[in-house]
């Protein structure tokens, strides 16, 4: 062992509620082993502690997290700690460190805050799940060729896709998913809304319906009500939103009502420059992962409290902006689109002017020309906009290099 400090154990005890910072100087100790924070944390003034990016975890990784005599080679070999890397959504790709079953811990206390979710794991203590998503940013593995199905199965989860563009997807190929899916008769799906869109309108065309599927988690960007529409149609079953990250964890999950909740025990919440709204970036203190711990850090997401609970705005990147210069979130055009049927995908895309043109992608009856016209007519007024949106019908729109899609974007000057 050479002297290495021991790995601090990991628990389930509750970590403080947000509101009560006072609790946090419990963490401080263990916080001061951690190089990044040894410094910072001298003068125990929290709220004065530098907000920390991805930038700050990449530098001098992992020393700046190793306590001392901890040597990363040693943990990976005596199986005590995980080395996954994020997916590179908004910037190049993060290392990031997790204790051991630290990940699969805080993803059941998050779920268990919805009762339905919560129900169906109680009646099956081994739920399997398969997933649907970006194959490079599912956080455990990476396909850059085919695997045989044994090669995707972990535990109680299987991989689905092997393909980063759902809409290139091949009739085969996706009745490969089909039949993967129905043999291994998952309790839930674990989907990217658009690669799981696509995946649904293949099942809808083919008359195909999973019994053992109780519950659908859309996780890993932003679920649009277009995303829903036919998520819903197909499946037949409760669609939550999952919403985290891969450096923090889980930190908010949909209830039954459509709240976002969140889990005091994993994670203390900071919501910093809101505007008039109560609009602003969300800024997270993890609390469970001892061996990486991330004190205020900057998530990269807007998000609003609405009661004792939350509402997800989208990236801040992504937000576009009004003719009189507020911003617009992806959640605000999102609602423009309630109601309008007709369309799987989409992309808003703002000019420097501040033009914006709309791309979409069919569903399977294509959208009335009179929702068309209302749904460009309540994006133009929600952007403060003279001149019309012009709408444009794709067969496909192109993910980013992570392999995520995003709904709204905004040209940088």
């Amino acid at each position: 062992m050479g002297g290495m400090v021991a790995l601090p154990k990991i628990t389930s005890e509750p970590g403080p509620p947000a509101g009560r910072r006072s609790r946090l100087t419990d963490y401080y100790p263990q916080w001061r082993e951690v190089p990044l924070y040894r410094a910072a944390l001298q003068a125990g003034d929290f709220s004065g502690l530098h907000l920390i990016t991805k930038a700050d975890i990449r530098k001098n990784f992992p020393d700046n997290f190793l306590r001392a005599g901890q040597k990363l080679e040693v943990l990976l070999a005596e199986n005590l700690v995980e080395l996954e890397h994020t997916s590179g959504t908004s910037d190049e790709r993060t290392a990031v460190l997790f204790a051991r079953g630290w990940w699969d811990a805080q993803e059941e206390r998050v779920l268990r805050l919805n009762g339905f979710i919560a129900a169906v794991l109680d009646g099956h203590p081994n739920a399997r799940r398969a997933t649907i998503v970006p194959p490079v940013c599912n956080g455990v593995v990476c396909f850059s060729n085919y695997m045989a199905k044994s090669a995707r199965t972990l535990g109680g989860t299987l991989y689905v896709n092997q393909a980063r563009i759902p809409f290139l997807l091949a009739e085969e190929e996706l009745a490969r998913m089909a039949d993967e899916v129905a043999e291994w008769a998952p309790q839930f799906l674990d989907l990217d809304p658009v690669h799981g869109v696509w995946f649904a309108r293949f099942c809808e065309r083919r008359g195909l319906r999973f019994p053992s599927v109780k519950f659908i988690l859309c996780s890993y960007e932003f679920v649009s009500v277009v995303h829903r529409r036919i998520l819903e149609r197909v499946f037949g079953v409760p669609i939550f939103n999952l919403y985290g990250s891969t450096e923090a964890g889980h930190l908010l999950v949909e209830n039954e009502p459509g709240e976002m909740r969140s889990c005091e025990e994993n994670v203390y919440y900071e919501i910093i420059n809101p505007d008039e709204n109560g609009i602003g970036e969300l800024v997270v203190t993890t609390l469970t992962n001892q061996i990486m711990p991330l004190l205020r850090y900057r998530v990269g997401d807007l998000v609003q409290r609405a009661g004792g609970n939350y509402l997800v705005h989208g990236r801040v990147r992504d937000a576009l902006r009004r003719s009189d210069g507020q911003r617009v979130t992806t959640l605000a055009v999102d609602r423009c689109f309630e109601g309008v049927s007709g369309i799987a995908h989409y992309q808003l895309r703002q000019t420097e002017s501040g033009q914006c043109d709309l791309q979409f992608v069919l569903d399977s009856v294509p959208v009335a020309v009179e929702d068309l016209n209302r749904l460009t007519a309540c994006l133009a007024n929600l952007l403060g906009l003279n001149q019309l949106i012009r709408a444009i019908a794709v067969e496909k729109l192109p993910p980013q290099p992570s392999g995520k899609f995003r709904l709204t974007c905004r040209a940088v000057s």
